[in-house]
């Protein structure tokens, strides 16, 4: 099991590269099928609007960025997530590879001193380098790393 860092392990300008995805047909299809974002950009494959074809929603982008910072990097030590604001920069699709690159911008420990709000900002890339997206997102952190728990 991976294992994530703890706040105490952290510092403010500290960076990580997230692994890298594929955006595939099959996920964008789960995607909008399971939150029910079934608008026709999403489900014509032929349908070439503002964005051009097979453009996928901004929070599958958000949510793939997310599932891979809790494999690795968060991985027992994020307790909660507590605030996102997101930016969608440029249309990501269906055969796109996302990647991000995650920086901690503030650390502000609570009162019981073992967790902390640890404040993100997260850089988005396809695999051009462009970037497609960036947020900001803060998380409640535990102090121990899990296998001192």
């Amino acid at each position: 099991m991976a294992c994530g860092k703890s706040w105490r392990s952290l510092h403010i300008g500290w960076k990580a590269q997230t692994y890298r995805r594929t955006v595939t047909e099959g996920d964008l299809i789960s995607f909008i099928s399971a939150t029910g974002m079934l608008e026709v950009t999403f489900t014509d494959a032929g349908h070439a609007g503002a964005m051009g074809c097979r453009p996928v929603p901004a929070a599958l982008t958000y949510c793939f960025i997310e599932g891979m910072q809790l494999q690795t990097m968060i991985q027992g030590t994020g307790l909660a997530l507590l605030e996102v604001n997101i930016l969608a920069d440029a249309p990501v699709r269906v055969g796109d590879t996302v990647w991000a690159v995650v920086e901690v911008s503030g650390i502000d420990p609570t009162s019981r001193g073992d967790r902390a709000v640890v404040a993100f900002e997260v850089t988005v890339f396809n695999q051009d380098g462009k970037q497609v997206m960036r947020y900001q997102v803060k998380r409640l952190m535990a102090g121990k790393d899990p296998e001192q728990i």
